[in-house]
């Protein structure tokens, strides 16, 4: 931006603004319903100020729903899947960028066609599967299958192709590494950015999951909490603003966990981009 003039940088900034304000709109929105009544949402024009409902809609959620247990559930599903897919998905994708073995290509090339089938053409085969293994209701039929992703192995072979390089794989190799600990010493201390990316991307997936949970689980005592969520919405009419804030107790905990991660993660990427 050095050497530019005053008004494209003014541009610039008013659209970075404009930007900001589109993206954080709809949570500002999102805790407006949920501290206003039902009938302020539907109000016209819309009420853009805070209620003073939150505390009772809180308390009608509490009152209607399991939501912490829930809460807990959908922790450990989202916490231990993300730790199986970051390890398996970047030992997968270290292999494929950096080591060759008969039909790599074939095998990449299968990957990536997985990533073109939508997931809910797999629903009912991978219910069957789940049957025949005696996994329906359980916790495992939510971690197993999806420990390891071909979006996750495409980026991860992605990133290790250019952010490992070859001499440093070659002095591991001098030094006495096996295949193994070159992954694990070597390249996964390079790789943290891609892995934050990853992790980030991953655990927000599993966290808003609703459809496999929903077909899978059969024990109320272990739905996960979208799934709770759900119950929220009545029959015959629907107490919204009691709904929004469900919905904002289920997303504060991303924002948290969000603004917590963020700064490693552009550390990250910074560091990266310095030792690139």
């Amino acid at each position: 931006m050095i050497g530019q003039p005053i008004w494209k940088k003014a541009l610039l900034h008013l659209v970075l603004i404009v930007g900001v304000v589109l993206s954080v709109f709809p949570f500002y929105w999102l805790a407006v319903m949920a501290t206003s009544t039902t009938s302020d949402i539907y109000r016209f024009p819309p009420k853009l100020t805070f209620g003073s409902q939150l505390i009772v809609n809180v308390q009608n959620v509490l009152n209607h729903i399991n939501f912490f247990s829930s809460f807990l559930n959908t922790v450990f599903v989202a916490v231990v899947s993300t730790v199986l897919v970051l390890f398996f998905c970047s030992l997968a994708g270290f292999a494929f960028a950096k080591f060759e073995f008969p039909g790599k290509k074939v095998l990449f090339t299968l990957l990536l066609v997985t990533m073109m089938i939508p997931s809910q053409l797999s629903l009912i085969p991978s219910f069957m599967i789940m049957q025949k293994l005696g996994w329906v209701g359980t916790f495992k039929a939510l971690i197993v299958p999806g420990m390891a992703s071909a979006f996750g192995i495409f980026w991860m072979r992605q990133y290790a192709t250019g952010a490992v390089h070859d001499e440093l794989l070659s002095a591991g190799r001098i030094d006495g590494c096996g295949t193994f600990r070159l992954f694990w010493n070597v390249a996964l201390p390079i790789l943290r950015p891609g892995l934050a990316f990853l992790g980030i991307f991953h655990f927000i997936g599993s966290w808003n999951d609703y459809l496999w949970p929903l077909v899978i689980l059969t024990d109320p005592a272990k739905y996960t909490l979208q799934v709770t969520l759900s119950q929220l919405n009545g029959i015959y009419n629907t107490d919204y603003a009691m709904v929004m804030a469900g919905t904002l107790m289920a997303t504060l905990p991303l924002l948290i966990m969000f603004l917590l991660v963020s700064r490693q993660f552009i550390s990250d990427i910074a560091a990266g981009a310095i030792k690139d």
